[in-house]
């Protein structure tokens, strides 16, 4: 029984961890990338539609985000869509496709985006927490009926710390991957 749960605090933790990394997505760095626009929703015939399932979102260069709507009577809905996300581009439109310029980024943004990452990474290490709370939380409860012995208790106790500190490792890693990402120039 012990062992299943730590395969789902496991399985939790990895979910924080990917959801952490789907989130870093949406960031912008000094590169184009589809996820910067492919969640954004525009209103399609009266429902609110993210972008990937309306059009074909491709990178012909490093700086440019190209979004070919397999209906054209969605480009006028993208458009607008994209210039209410407020993500600092401007939609050009040539009424096939839409292009998307990357600006260079300030110093300043560039600073601005790490305390974003980093407050998006604390956010994550508070999950796994959380998790390791309510896995300790659960052992105990399964101690005080037992259902386990004392030192399975500090042996299962000491195995959910060390797989939290492992998830607390891999999110710095991702932070500080991302973290480079964007203070490069």
């Amino acid at each position: 029984m012990p062992k299943d749960e730590l395969g789902t605090l496991r399985e939790n933790m990895d979910k924080a961890i990917t959801f952490l990394q789907n989130e870093y997505l949406s960031i912008r760095t000094g590169r184009a990338h589809p996820g910067l626009v492919s969640d954004i929703k525009a209103d399609y015939y009266g429902t609110p539609t993210a972008i990937k399932q309306l059009a074909n979102i491709t990178i012909p260069e490093g700086r440019v985000i190209q979004i070919a709507p397999f209906d054209k009577g969605a480009l006028k809905a993208m458009e607008k869509a994209i210039l209410a996300a407020n993500i600092g581009m401007t939609p050009q439109s040539d009424g096939t496709v839409i292009r998307l310029t990357l600006p260079e980024l300030t110093k300043a943004r560039r600073v601005e985006l790490t305390k974003i990452l980093a407050k998006k990474a604390e956010e994550a290490k508070v999950v796994i927490r959380n998790y390791r709370r309510d896995a300790i939380e659960s052992l105990k409860k399964q101690e005080k009926a037992s259902e386990i012995t004392e030192d399975d208790l500090k042996k299962l106790t000491k195995d959910v710390q060390d797989i939290t500190d492992g998830y607390i490792k891999k999110i710095d890693e991702v932070y500080k991957v991302k973290e480079k990402e964007v203070l490069e120039d």
